[in-house]
């Protein structure tokens, strides 16, 4: 499949290098941007059980648990 789409592309072996570079940058820089962002949302391993313990979950004002 990779070998069709790479004799598809125009020109000669240095031009079929360079836009296959450049279409890889492009499907990259999409999933980073678009794709990615909105799958984490769906994404389970975002979500963090641990809550940020201030000094008011203690009941003392210097934020350091009973011991």
């Amino acid at each position: 499949m990779y070998a069709w789409l790479f004799r598809q592309l125009p020109g000669p072996l240095a031009v079929q290098i360079l836009l296959s570079l450049v279409i890889l940058a492009g499907i990259v820089f999409v999933l980073m941007q678009f794709v990615f962002p909105w799958l984490s949302q769906y994404s389970p391993l975002n979500d963090s059980t641990l809550e940020t313990m201030t000094s008011s979950a203690y009941g003392r004002g210097e934020g350091t648990p009973h011991e």
